[in-house]
């Protein structure tokens, strides 16, 4: 029978061109190194939009009720107006301006040499060469501008927020952080169940769309709630682990890099080669990884958006549901 036909168990939850915003991914001090000419910028090679719509949209639901009452006052101050009000709204606007703010392309992910480790210092530049192109470096560096809230400052600070809460979302996407011979797992075409794709969109989108349909009744929501549950049931012992951040000022987006690329190792690339159909046995045991990724980022981009716009006593008392 055709892995397309087979019946599923019914399984419930486990659980975006202003001049300051060119000034991307590096410190401070190496911001100048991203005015480069536009030519190598359309030279970068294309990339699957990291977790697709509905999972950047679920990071930020999830982040949006563990931030503090000082936080969420500062992130709906910066909302644009289109947000209704909401992160998550605007969570998915970095893929969708990519093309447009062509410099921003490179910072959705990271390559390591077909290592199954990543290190900033090999890893977190743009096929230039220019360090700290990447998607944690990217992080940091959205951290650090969002630092300046309520001072003067030359930057977009709604585009920074925005901009950083996808790439918390991006960093946690196991194949952002792959290997470079296969643009992470872009290039590794791949049958899910019967509909040709690759192996970097089954992580993005058709996991997460298989799980929305069979175990969720086609609601984004609903699993939203159920990874929610899971935050304060099955993985409550688990969250003071994932918000665990020994680095005050900037960020632990290093850690999550480190993270993801074992994640690829052991689960996103293993067993898989070229032409093969991923079915349930695929699916069953990768989709845990995904649930807990997604939770993962949410809990992880509240963390630094607390301490942003609250102050260091947010590292005192663990994160608790607004």
């Amino acid at each position: 029978m055709p892995p397309g036909k087979r019946q599923r168990q019914r399984r419930r939850g486990r659980q975006e061109e202003s001049r300051e915003q060119r000034e991307m991914a590096p410190p401070p001090h190496q911001r100048a190194l991203l005015l480069f000419p536009l030519v190598f910028l359309l030279l970068a090679p294309p990339r699957a939009d990291a977790w697709g719509k509905e999972g950047h949209i679920m990071v930020c639901k999830i982040a949006e009720k563990y931030l503090s009452e000082k936080a969420a006052a500062a992130v709906q101050a910066l909302l644009p107006e289109s947000a209704g009000g909401e992160l998550s709204t605007v969570c998915p606007w970095a893929d969708q301006v990519r093309w447009h703010y062509h410099w921003s392309s490179p910072l959705h992910y990271a390559n390591t040499p077909q290592v199954c480790n990543f290190k900033y210092s090999r890893d977190c530049h743009n096929s230039r060469g220019e360090q700290g192109m990447c998607v944690v470096g990217a992080i940091n560096n959205y951290t650090e501008q969002l630092y300046s809230y309520g001072q003067k400052t030359s930057y977009n600070l709604t585009e920074s927020l925005m901009f950083l809460a996808h790439f918390v979302g991006d960093v946690h996407q196991p194949l952002h952080v792959g290997y470079e011979d296969d643009e992470g797992g872009n290039t590794i075409v791949v049958h899910w169940y019967r509909r040709k794709t690759n192996l970097h969109h089954v992580w993005d989108v058709s996991i997460i769309d298989t799980e929305i349909k069979d175990f969720y009744n086609k609601s984004m929501d609903t699993m939203v709630e159920a990874l929610k549950t899971n935050l304060t049931g099955g993985w409550s012992d688990d969250i003071t682990q994932w918000e665990n951040c020994e680095n005050k000022r900037a960020t632990c987006a290093n850690d999550y890099a480190i993270e993801s690329i074992h994640y690829s190792c052991n689960y996103a690339y293993k067993d898989v080669e070229q032409d093969i159909t991923l079915g349930d046995d695929y699916f069953f045991t990768r989709y845990p990884v995904v649930e807990k990724r997604l939770a993962q980022a949410g809990i992880r981009l509240a963390l630094i958006l607390n301490r942003i716009f609250d102050g260091d006593k947010v590292d005192d008392i663990p994160l608790q549901v607004q």
